[in-house]
């Protein structure tokens, strides 16, 4: 079954981003951008619009607790729980000298870090890294140097807001501070571009993540995110 093509569904207060979920033709992935999430006879229409697709399953983007009781309403059910963690950027460390802006030549292994780094239903293909890259007005992805990358973050601006939007280092290369060194050139990137705070979310079971973000000067908010989904 071949993957859907990446589409949009506009509804009274957002927008869906429907694109497949990491390259599965049968899953949808679901963004939302807006105030809102669609409700009622908007999300019924949304839901058939998927089954017309072909689609089996859907999956949302991280969704705040409010957000997320439409869709409780419509059958999903949560997936993954998240933290939610901020940055003020007041305080940063010089620039590492261990990442650079990344080129397009450097896709194939931003991608072969993505798919060591996590499990095979959540690290991204070519389709969901540039819905990723699409998702904030300005993005910015960093490599590790100096050799082939074997890491990479993804860093949006909107407004005044900043996003960690994807931080990956291959398993063979961790613990040789090159994920601190992504996330800390990638702020620096984010403030001198206008960003005030910044924030990223990681599973509750990613020990690892959370203690580098912690450890990077984020502070975790009280309110977290949740991951939805549901059968088609």
């Amino acid at each position: 079954m071949k993957a859907q093509r990446a589409q949009s569904y506009r509804f009274r207060g957002g927008v869906a981003r429907i694109a497949a979920w990491h390259g599965r033709a049968d899953v949808a992935s679901l963004a939302f951008h807006g105030t809102d999430t669609p409700s009622g006879r908007s999300m019924e229409r949304l839901l058939e619009r998927l089954q017309q697709a072909g689609y089996r399953e859907v999956v949302t983007n991280a969704l705040g607790p409010s957000a997320c009781l439409p869709l409780v309403d419509a059958g999903f059910a949560v997936r993954g729980r998240l933290h939610l963690l901020t940055h003020d950027l007041d305080v940063l460390p010089p620039a590492s000298g261990l990442t650079r802006r990344a080129s397009r030549a450097d896709r194939p292994a931003v991608l072969a870090a993505d798919a060591a780094a996590f499990d095979e239903f959540w690290h991204f293909d070519a389709v969901a890294l540039q819905e990723a890259v699409r998702a904030t007005p300005r993005s910015h992805i960093r490599v590790t140097t100096p050799h082939e990358p074997v890491g990479y973050g993804l860093f949006g601006r909107a407004g005044a807001a900043g996003y960690v939007q994807r931080l990956a280092v291959a398993p063979p290369a961790q613990n040789r501070g090159l994920g601190r060194a992504l996330l800390d050139d990638g702020l620096r990137w984010l403030r001198a571009r206008g960003a005030r705070r910044v924030y990223v979310n990681t599973q509750e079971d990613n020990e690892r993540a959370l203690t580098l973000y912690l450890n990077a000067g984020f502070t975790r908010l009280p309110v977290g995110l949740n991951v939805l989904g549901r059968q088609l």
